[in-house]
């Protein structure tokens, strides 16, 4: 899992570590990508896997208090977002004898 905050970090490590790590996926932003692959080295990977959670707000959070920490800036609470609740990921298939990812597919399902 790799935590980042850009889509370019993300693939310069799968990148770097393609044949190395059966799988490298990417977090922190919450939207999940369109770019699930099998990397030539036989890594799986997707720039971010999404979020699993209600849809319903600003990543997951009431609007509101999204809105009033952004605008206000003071300490806001997080409370969580009601409704369209979803999940997002991946599955990655690795062959046992190889350890190389062989399939990959995106999920989304809606609660």
């Amino acid at each position: 899992d790799v935590h980042a905050e850009t889509t370019s970090e993300k693939l310069a490590l799968a990148r770097y570590f393609d044949g190395k790590l059966s799988a490298l996926w990417g977090t922190h932003t919450h939207v999940a990508t369109a770019d699930l692959q099998i990397l030539p080295g036989g890594t799986g990977y997707i720039t971010d896997l999404g979020m699993c959670g209600s849809h319903g707000g600003i990543p997951g959070g009431k609007t509101e208090a999204i809105l009033h920490k952004y605008l206000v800036k003071p300490p806001v609470q997080f409370e969580p977002a009601e409704g369209d609740v979803q999940i997002h990921g991946a599955v990655f298939t690795i062959d046992p004898s190889t350890k190389k990812c062989t399939r990959t597919e995106q999920i989304f399902l809606k609660l």
